[in-house]
């Protein structure tokens, strides 16, 4: 039994039927299997007017998926490496940055538990939530909260 290999539409839907994906992700991901210039963007073009290519989505997406364990300068970065929109990628961190401290405190409890006994394990606590995406002064925040208590 032989099966036909499935269209440029075909592949982006399998895709899309995981997770979501940006334009520019599935241009990307697609890009080899193009057989003439120009049907990938038309297939693209096809699914983005039918609703199931939308940046809005992917972005939800990735701050509902993230959020709890990464900062915003790393949800940023990946948000931007997907080839979203600067515009809407700022105004979806927005509203993470009012609540950035907080989702700190909540990764180092779970990783850390306790405060640092020295500057080594200081380094430490802090270099983790650095490497998740938080800025300094959170950092700093939280792990001198930390080793107050």
């Amino acid at each position: 039994m032989s099966f036909a290999k499935p269209s440029l539409k075909g592949r982006a839907l399998r895709l899309l039927s995981g997770r979501e994906y940006s334009r520019a992700e599935l241009e990307r991901k697609l890009s080899s299997f193009e057989e003439e210039p120009g049907t990938l963007a038309r297939a693209l073009d096809e699914l983005q007017a039918k609703g199931f290519i939308d940046e809005q989505r992917v972005i939800e997406s990735i701050v509902h998926r993230r959020a709890a364990k990464l900062g915003a300068a790393r949800i940023k970065q990946e948000m931007q490496g997907k080839g979203l929109d600067p515009v809407a990628v700022n105004e979806a961190l927005a509203g993470l940055q009012a609540t950035e401290c907080e989702r700190a405190l909540e990764v180092w409890r779970k990783k850390f538990g306790e405060p640092p006994v020295d500057a080594q394990a200081a380094a430490k606590q802090m270099r983790f939530l650095a490497s998740r995406g938080f800025g300094g002064d959170v950092i700093r925040r939280i792990v001198d909260a930390g080793s107050d208590d």
